[in-house]
C-alpha cells in the first residue's frame, strides 16, 4: 500500500461516494475503482459493498480504516518533523473563521501548529460562515474554516475536521412564538422565522421548508449564525443553527431545539484553500496539521 493509495481509500470510506471521492481528490473514477480493487486484493478481502445506489464498509474496511487513519496520522506528522527539522518556517498565514469556529475548532489547530511553526504570524479575520469560501477565492485569506459548499469550485481544496449537527431553535422564555409552538399541530406558517442572508444554513432550511410545505413568515433575513441564536433568545423567532454556536453562544440557556420529524444534513467543516497554493511550505504545514486527527 502506498500513500497515494491509503489517502485514497480514507477519503473514500469517509465520503461513500466514488464520485465525490474522484472530484475532491482529483483522481479519475476507473483509477479509484482499479486503487481499490488492488487493495482489496492485497488483503484478500472485501472493503466496500456497493451497488447502484449507495456504498458501504464493510466490517474489515472498517477495521482497515482504523488502521490507516494511523498510519496516515504518523507518516504526515513524520513528514513534517522532518521537514522542519531541515528549515524553521517563517512567513505570516491569514486564516478565516467565524467567531465560534475562532474557540470552538481553532484553537487546537493554532496549538499544534505553533509548536511545529514557532516563527510564523497568524492573522486572523472572523465573520460570516457564508463568505469563507469567497474569501479564499479571491485571495483575501490564505485558509479559512468553512462548511463545505454544495458545489466546491474545482480551484479550491477543501478536507472535512468535523461534522456539526443542525437543529431548529426557538426561545425559552414566555412569548407567542412558543405559543404557536405548543399548538397541535403546529401553525408553521404563523411563527415568524429569522432566515440566514444565503450559504449552506440558508440551503438547508430552504429544503426543509420546501419538504414540508411551508411558507414562512421571514422577520429578518441575517449574516451570522452567531446573530440568529442571539435573536431568537430574545423571544421574537425561530431560526436555524449548527451544535456549536448554540454550545458556545452567551445566550445558550435562552434557546432551545424544536423536535420535528425531520433530520436536517449536517454542515461538513473543513479546512479550505486554494488548491494550488498546497505545496508552499508555510500553507502546507498548516493544512496537515489542521487535518491529521482526520487522516
Amino acid at each position: 500500500m502506498d500513500l497515494r493509495s491509503a489517502q485514497l481509500f480514507q477519503h473514500l470510506a469517509s465520503s461513500l461516494s466514488f464520485s465525490k471521492t474522484s472530484v475532491q481528490m482529483y483522481v479519475s473514477a476507473p483509477t479509484l475503482t482499479r486503487i481499490i480493487q488492488r487493495l482489496e486484493q492485497e488483503l484478500g478481502c472485501k472493503l466496500f459493498y456497493r451497488d447502484k445506489r449507495s456504498v458501504q464498509l464493510t466490517d474489515a474496511g472498517r477495521r482497515f480504516q482504523l488502521f490507516v487513519h494511523r498510519w496516515l496520522e504518523e507518516w504526515h506528522q513524520l513528514q513534517l518533523d522532518l521537514q522542519l527539522s531541515r528549515i524553521e518556517l517563517t512567513g505570516e498565514i491569514k486564516i478565516f473563521c467565524t467567531v465560534t469556529a475562532s474557540y470552538s475548532h481553532l484553537p487546537a489547530i493554532l496549538d499544534r501548529f505553533r509548536l511545529l511553526c514557532p516563527k510564523a504570524d497568524i492573522k486572523l479575520t472572523t465573520g460570516d460562515a457564508a463568505s469563507a469560501i469567497e474569501k479564499v477565492k479571491n485571495g483575501e485569506v490564505d485558509i479559512a474554516l468553512a462548511a463545505q459548499p454544495t458545489v466546491l469550485p474545482a480551484n479550491l481544496a477543501f478536507r472535512s475536521i468535523a461534522k456539526l449537527p443542525v437543529y431548529l431553535i426557538a426561545p425559552t422564555i414566555p412569548c407567542r412564538v412558543n405559543d404557536l409552538l405548543n399548538q397541535n399541530p403546529i401553525p408553521w406558517q404563523d411563527i415568524p422565522m429569522i432566515l440566514p442572508e444565503h450559504g449552506p444554513a440558508r440551503q438547508r432550511l430552504d429544503a426543509w421548508l420546501n419538504h414540508a410545505g411551508i411558507k414562512a413568515k421571514v422577520i429578518a433575513k441575517v449574516d451570522g449564525h452567531e446573530a440568529m441564536v442571539s435573536m431568537v433568545a430574545l423571544g421574537g423567532a425561530i431560526s436555524l443553527a449548527a451544535q456549536p454556536v448554540i454550545q458556545h453562544s452567551p445566550v445558550r440557556d435562552r434557546v432551545k431545539k424544536i423536535a420535528i420529524d425531520y433530520e436536517f444534513e449536517q454542515f461538513d467543516l473543513g479546512v479550505c484553500m486554494l488548491a494550488k497554493r498546497l505545496n508552499e511550505p508555510l500553507i502546507q504545514a498548516f493544512w496537515q496539521v489542521a487535518i491529521a486527527k482526520n487522516e
